[in-house]
């Protein structure tokens, strides 16, 4: 194998720490810099000093201090799954009871409803007091002799002079009634 090495200049560390000399005195905002972000549970902790630090060196390197971040491992939210569980399955169980109540609160509705209109339209389409139709009676019985006797109406004469003298005296009490 042969060995290789990587050369770093100075004037590229140099730029580096400018670069992040600005990024630390300017931070960026982009478009969507209104939206709030969530902030970390953990934070990461950085130690300064001179026994985590370490130094590069290679040609032209001027010991520029390299430090590593320590990492706090994020711990997971303080409910178990099994009460997250819990509580989901609660609220599904308080929505069911609600969606119940209203589901009985629409059939009193529509019950109630029902009955008004019935009532509105027994009352707007109810007949006025009719009196009864003179001679009804024979004229029920015209009617009767002459399907029996469909063959030889003559005999049914008898009943319907009965009728014509019952329409003439209602006509001479209608007649008399409006004079």
């Amino acid at each position: 194998m042969d060995n290789f090495s990587i050369q770093i200049s100075s004037n590229l560390v140099n730029k580096l720490v400018e670069d992040a000399e600005k990024s630390k005195r300017k931070p960026r905002r982009t478009k969507k810099a209104t939206r709030e972000r969530p902030q970390p549970q953990a934070k990461i902790t950085q130690k300064q000093g001179s026994d985590d630090s370490e130094t590069l060196k290679g040609p032209g390197a001027k010991g520029w201090p390299f430090q590593s971040p320590l990492f706090v491992p994020v711990t997971p939210p303080s409910q178990s799954p099994y009460e997250e569980l819990d509580a989901i399955r609660s609220v599904l169980q308080e929505s069911e009871r609600v969606v119940e109540q209203l589901q009985k609160q629409e059939e009193n509705m529509l019950q109630e409803v029902t009955q008004k209109a019935k009532e509105l339209r027994d009352k707007e389409f109810k007949l006025p007091f009719q009196k009864p139709m003179p001679c009804s009676n024979e004229k029920d019985a015209c009617l009767s002799c002459y399907k029996e006797h469909a063959d030889n109406p003559l005999k049914c004469a008898g009943v319907v002079t009965s009728f014509e003298n019952c329409a003439r005296r209602i006509r001479q009490q209608v007649g008399s009634a409006e004079k």
